[in-house]
């Protein structure tokens, strides 16, 4: 796939009479929104009849408009040789099974080795998507299945995926206490007031809905959940089971120091106070492909140390 910014050199015909200059380019290029075209312009990438063009322009009969698309400036990372995990990939997406560890984007304090930079040098053509073609994300420390858009086509029909909630998400969460039953949390999400790092419930956040099931019981020590999210806030899983008291093991913001409860054998408790991240793994992801609406679900086994812990609990609490 090309590596080059998309171009466009064409006349306008009878039918075009006093356009704006923005509108007349989604109008030929409607792979590109007319915000992406507006940057377009500011930066001096468009012309009409040879001269350059300015967002108040308006298109006739006969110009000739000459443009580029402006490189989504969030996109503009390195390329980086990072080994990636790669379950699936096509003309349209690409499914990448993180490990944890791997931050998602470039930011304060993680520059560069990021999953974006990796993107760039396996999938160069990511360059010119919003975001690199990451629709969605996962905190650094949780592991497990992300989706990413190759082209336009694929990052809009994957998007709107996600704003209708039709994009299955279900992860494997492993929390503190004995959960009687599984159930839904829905309550909204917003920054944390004095935490910036933090979020937290709160009555002027964005709604926020978790459903959760019981998939093991390690006595009253810690529950194994399956969590299915219809809405995709920053830290939604954490905090919602935060909330209830059932805090992931291993998370360091809105986790416990220490395993609650008494009689805790000193390896069971010394494997979860040693677990180093919050026991978090993206499961399974369910959408619909952007070529032809057919259904698909990916799966991703958890990974060795979430399995490990595990088994460490089942040797003196049989899972029920």
């Amino acid at each position: 796939m090309t590596t080059e910014p998309y171009t466009l050199n064409c006349t306008a015909d009878e039918d075009i009479r006093g356009w704006r200059l923005d509108q007349f380019l989604a109008h030929i290029a409607p792979d590109y929104s007319r915000s992406r075209w507006q940057t377009s312009i500011k930066a001096g990438l468009v012309q009409i009849n040879g001269n350059p063009a300015r967002a108040k322009d308006h298109v006739y009969p006969g110009d000739n408009v000459r443009a580029q698309i402006a490189v989504d400036t969030e996109t503009a990372a390195s390329s980086q040789d990072i080994p990636l995990n790669i379950i699936h990939a096509d003309a349209d997406i690409i499914i990448i099974d993180k490990p944890a560890g791997l931050v998602v984007h470039p930011a304060a304090g993680n520059p560069d080795g990021t999953l974006l930079n990796a993107l760039l040098h396996h999938f160069p053509e990511t360059a010119q998507l919003p975001r690199g073609g990451i629709v969605h994300r996962l905190d650094k420390d949780t592991s497990g299945l992300l989706v990413i858009a190759r082209n336009l086509r694929a990052h809009a029909h994957l998007v709107r995926q996600l704003q209708e909630r039709s994009m299955g998400r279900t992860y494997l969460a492993l929390c503190y206490r004995y959960i009687t039953a599984g159930g839904t949390i829905d309550q909204p999400l917003g920054r944390h007031p004095r935490d910036r790092l933090k979020m937290t419930i709160r009555e002027d956040g964005k709604d926020a809905v978790t459903h959760y099931r019981i998939e093991e019981r390690y006595g009253d020590i810690a529950t194994l959940l399956r969590v299915n999210l219809e809405t995709g806030r920053t830290h939604q899983i954490r905090v919602h089971l935060a909330a209830q008291h059932n805090p992931l093991v291993g998370d360091p913001l809105y986790g416990l120091a220490n395993p609650p409860g008494k009689g805790i054998p000193a390896d069971i408790r010394q494997a979860l106070i040693n677990f180093p991240r919050q026991a978090l793994h993206a499961a399974a992801l369910t959408l619909y492909h952007p070529a032809d609406d057919s259904e698909h679900t990916y799966t991703s086994p958890l990974p060795a140390d979430m399995a490990k812990l595990l088994d460490t609990l089942r040797i003196t609490y049989p899972a029920n």
